[in-house]
């Protein structure tokens, strides 16, 4: 951060249009690529240069399954760029900062955030315009844009609350630092915060993808004794082992509970981190832990998908927990980990497997949705004059 210097977005910027893509209604195969307009900054509100998105299969979730979120989209919450300008009020960002954008919403001054539950804010509706306020972006047309988790990342520039936004050091490059905002954050989050992994013990990660990844190198970071990365594609196993796995698992070769539970003497896991999505992994999860061991759901699981409990299972003191955004408190933990890259102890670098312009977006989601080998892809933005 380089101070508190507020620049408020000038009378000129009211009809500004910038490229963007968006998904046009709940179903939607492919996206659109148009012009979108931006509105005029409201108090609390920063103006990015988008320079690089992530894809994640969150964003994808919330096409293909009725969240109740409206329609056109402009998804994408992955986000790194630099702040061109900022609203009044604004004390946290400057013109000029690198910043990374994340769905966490946090006021820092409520009941939840004091104690520490970011994730759990109460007045969340303090990053949001209000009803009868003009949308943040907006078509061509004039039709109101709805933004993934209020940030909108696929687009050359977009508005988001200071909020959601930190400061980090620019000599990390915007193709990696856009990860740290939700596959960073959840994955190594689920670990360092959620779960609190302690030395010695035993971890295992079901979904090698970039999210699975991250929980990987932040339980080798903490010191956990077995790290058993479960996966169907051997490619991402292997991917696994550069990031710290002690061992790995191709489920669609052999059990997965049976593997897991023989690595571990019998015993089980003391941890089990289920990054999929899918109901039969987390299943899988819960089978694999030891006494008073607990699963974390972290994959976004389909609407009325169910876990099971048979009350026999009480007694073995295990638990299931659900896991929001890794617990971050993102402006804390995302200049830690953007340190941790830099000096060389945290790998972002294989993390992001391909980079794409915004015209190959589809390209990136139906490589990730067809179980693709890529870690992360993100689309990255030209400079423009």
């Amino acid at each position: 951060m380089t101070g508190t210097t507020q620049v408020r977005h000038h009378d000129a910027a009211v009809e500004e249009t910038v490229r963007a893509a968006i998904i046009d209604e709940l179903g939607a195969e492919t996206f659109t690529r148009t012009d979108v307009r931006l509105s005029p900054l409201l108090p609390g509100e920063v103006l990015v240069d988008v320079k690089a998105a992530g894809l994640c299969h969150s964003d994808w979730n919330f096409v293909t399954q009725n969240w109740g979120n409206p329609f056109p989209a402009l998804l994408g919450h992955e986000l790194a760029g630099i702040v061109e300008a900022v609203g009044d009020g604004v004390t946290e960002v400057a013109p000029g900062d690198h910043v990374v954008a994340c769905g966490v919403t946090s006021c820092g001054e409520c009941e939840n955030c004091i104690d520490g539950g970011r994730v759990w804010c109460l007045r969340t509706e303090r990053s949001r315009r209000s009803p009868d306020a003009a949308p943040r972006l907006s078509t061509a047309e004039g039709e109101p844009l709805w933004t993934m988790m209020n940030l909108g990342a696929f687009a050359q520039k977009t508005i988001v609350h200071e909020l959601n936004l930190v400061a980090i050091d620019p000599a990390v490059p915007f193709d990696r630092a856009c990860v740290l905002g939700c596959a960073v954050a959840t994955g190594a989050g689920a670990v360092i915060r959620t779960a609190q992994v302690r030395p010695g013990q035993n971890v295992v990660v079901i979904g090698a993808g970039g999210v699975g990844l991250n929980a990987i190198q932040a339980a080798a970071l903490v010191g956990a004794r077995r790290i058993i990365a479960v996966d169907v594609q051997d490619d991402k196993l292997a991917l696994a082992t550069r990031f710290g796995a002690t061992h790995v698992v191709n489920g669609a070769e052999v059990d997965a509970v049976s593997a897991v539970r023989e690595l571990t003497g019998g015993l089980g896991v003391d941890h089990a981190f289920e990054m999929t999505g899918l109901e039969k992994p987390l299943q899988d999860g819960y089978d694999m832990l030891r006494r008073n061991g607990t699963v974390y759901i972290v994959g976004m699981q389909a609407l009325g998908s169910t876990f099971s409990l048979p009350s026999a299972e009480f007694f073995r003191g295990t638990s299931v927990r659900a896991v929001t955004m890794g617990s971050a408190n993102f402006k804390i933990d995302i200049p830690f980990y953007a340190e941790l890259y830099l000096q060389g102890r945290f790998n972002l670098d294989d993390l992001v497997g391909r980079r794409l312009t915004l015209d190959q977006i589809d390209e990136g989601y139906a490589e990730m949705l067809g179980g693709g080998g890529v870690a992360r892809s993100v689309v990255t933005f030209e400079e423009r004059s």
